[in-house]
């Protein structure tokens, strides 16, 4: 398989055999995941990838910021909430008195934080689940591939 790399990441090039034609190549969308359980951030990465999406990840509020001052900007970013030492809520309020305003899916184990006036910042709020559909739809949604 031919691929092109662009800005350190990979996209295949599509090829119709038995022609010299090559299609254009569908560009991937990035996606930032920030999530300090491990098992939670390798399942999301991998649905993602399989959706089509390039993802990448990071295990703590610091890494994500360091993520984004060092690497061309995500084209969205799932931030679950509650991590040590920067939760999910500062990196957001950081990332937005940086005038970063890409689109944040908060996705937290927790309900409650549903109603903190701080999460009016994200684009969207979900609560984790095993079934990565709603997430998956919301992803779409924002990146405008619905």
């Amino acid at each position: 398989m031919l691929s092109v790399r662009i800005d350190r990441q990979v996209f295949p090039l599509n090829i119709k055999l038995g022609t010299d034609r090559i299609c254009r190549p569908r560009l991937m969308k990035t996606i930032l995941v920030v999530d300090d359980d491990e098992n939670d951030r390798v399942i999301c990465e991998r649905e993602l990838r399989n959706e089509g999406y390039v993802a990448r990840s990071v295990s703590s509020g610091p890494e994500a910021l360091q993520f984004m001052d060092n690497n061309p900007q995500p084209d969205l970013i799932i931030l679950d909430i509650k991590m040590r030492p920067l939760d999910g809520m500062q990196v957001l309020k950081q990332l937005r008195a940086k005038n970063v305003f890409i689109p944040v899916i908060l996705y937290s184990d927790y309900a409650s934080y549903r109603e903190d006036f701080n999460t009016w910042l994200a684009e969207a709020y979900l609560v984790k689940s095993s079934d990565l559909t709603e997430l998956k739809e919301k992803v779409k949604e924002f990146l405008n591939l619905s």
